[in-house]
């Protein structure tokens, strides 16, 4: 049953069918075990390297899984510090802050009520995947027994909220100019973040009004999916923006590690482009730092790195490798087309609320409406994700190279073909981990060239899914 729950980059499933009370003290067991080890093993032997820090979000199920996450860890000896309800990347800010050996929070996410899971770091915030640890928490986990464990470990509840906001709010610079935003809290965890940082309508912030949407987080229940990826669940926001006549508005996810951010005029900006705009001010106070892309990201991320003085440097896809990258180039900021913003002085891990801070300091030190700031970024034409179905998607890889193998091709994730310079366009084809899918992502200088890409590309790659 333990697999069935951990997937690539976290552990999720619905509970108590799937995910079980007593799968959350196996995890806790083995997250214990291999993160001590792993601080142990790293030479870290100071005595906050006992501790791991705990938190959940808002969802129903929450407090007692975390409690029974809690026992497997004091089981297995390691010791809790139980910050509360919180936002995701406040658990990587309180490893770092007090210097831990990990943490687990206790979320899923932009999932639905029913489900629920855990997202667990190691030293310094570092993302567990599959590969950097999970597998090795899962072999753990299936051996725990609770009654032939005579380690105990303690649990210490600390509010660590205080040095959370002062730490935000470094991000935040408004410069005397007044905004007015629409948040979206998805009726997840940014509703308990958003008032605590900004205060509640922003009235911590001189110069900052906030109008709240979904903020209550008290039923564990959701007005729209807690996914702002997906466009019908940005709509009610769309609509808000427009009617308050505010500045923007930003969306969040359910544990508030994501936003999507919308214009003035109610269009929701791709991340790409708002990864493209934040880079201007990075690399301004940063001169010649890299910035580091999601590689389905727009060529004019590359090209507004490159005209600022920056240094572009492609990732692969998903937070582990956008992590690794950043702290490998020493780079200011990152962006994803999920929504996931990181920063280098965040312990260059992810963050909606410093995301938010930064797209609010970047709109007021410009003095111009979001969508002026975004158009000339979006210069060129994109596919966005099309999905197809097929069941050999190695053979279709391999015949897309085939096709095209006088162009220039690489596999840092997937298989890339950009011939933007010589002929305008370049695409991405990458396999789904889960389903028998390939996921392109093209881009060309105008509309009628992208079309006709898409469609010399959609025999080689399967049926296409409708959306």
């Amino acid at each position: 049953m333990l697999g069935r729950v951990f997937k690539a980059y976290d552990i999720r499933g619905t509970y108590p069918d799937l995910l079980t009370d007593q799968m959350a003290s196996q995890i806790g067991f083995g997250a214990s075990k291999f993160l001590l080890g792993d601080a142990e093993a790293a030479g870290d032997t100071t005595p906050m390297m006992r501790n791991l820090i705990v938190g959940r979000d808002m969802r129903l199920s929450s407090p007692k899984l975390s409690e029974e996450l809690i026992k497997g860890i004091n089981t297995h000896g390691g010791d809790v510090i139980d910050v509360g309800m919180v936002d995701t990347p406040f658990i990587y800010f309180a490893i770092n802050h007090l210097d831990c050996a990990g943490g687990v929070m206790v979320t899923a996410s932009h999932n639905p009520p029913k489900y629920n899971g855990f997202k667990i770091s190691k030293r310094k915030a570092r993302p567990v995947g599959e590969e950097t640890g999970l597998a090795e928490i899962r072999k753990h986990a299936a051996v725990w027994d609770r009654n032939t464990s005579n380690l105990k470990g303690r649990v210490e509840k600390r509010d660590l909220w205080e040095a959370y906001i002062a730490h935000v709010r470094s991000f935040l610079d408004l410069g005397g100019r007044e905004l007015k935003i629409v948040v979206d809290a998805s009726n997840g965890m940014a509703g308990t973040a958003v008032p605590k940082v900004f205060g509640r309508r922003g009235e911590a912030v001189e110069g900052l009004q906030i109008v709240e949407m979904n903020f209550e987080n008290s039923k564990g229940e959701f007005v729209h999916e807690p996914n702002p990826l997906v466009a019908s669940n940005v709509e009610q926001l769309q609509l808000r923006v427009v009617d308050e006549e505010a500045d923007l508005g930003i969306c969040f996810d359910g544990d508030a590690d994501r936003c999507v951010v919308v214009d003035e005029r109610g269009t929701i900006l791709g991340c790409d482009h708002v990864t493209a705009l934040l880079a201007r001010g990075f690399v301004a106070k940063n001169p010649g730092s890299a910035i580091v892309y999601d590689l389905r990201s727009t060529k004019a991320v590359e090209e507004e790195v490159l005209k600022a003085g920056g240094k572009p440097v492609r990732s692969r896809v998903g937070h582990v490798f956008m992590k690794a990258a950043l702290a490998e180039h020493g780079a200011a900021f990152g962006g994803e087309l999920s929504g996931h913003f990181y920063f280098r002085d965040n312990f260059n891990a992810d963050s909606g609320v410093i995301a938010m801070a930064t797209v609010l300091s970047t709109l007021a030190s410009a003095g111009e409406p979001m969508s002026k700031l975004i158009r000339p970024i979006a210069r060129y034409a994109q596919s966005g994700e099309i999905n197809f179905e097929i069941e050999d998607k190695q053979a279709a890889l391999d015949a897309l190279e085939e096709e095209f193998v006088e162009l220039p091709v690489d596999h840092l994730d997937g298989v890339t073909i950009d011939c933007f310079e010589s002929e305008g366009w370049w695409c991405n084809v990458r396999m789904s981990n889960t389903e028998p899918l390939l996921r392109l992502n093209a881009e060309a200088r105008d509309k009628a060239a992208l079309a006709s890409v898409v469609e010399r590309l959609s025999p080689l790659l399967g049926e296409r899914v409708a959306h």
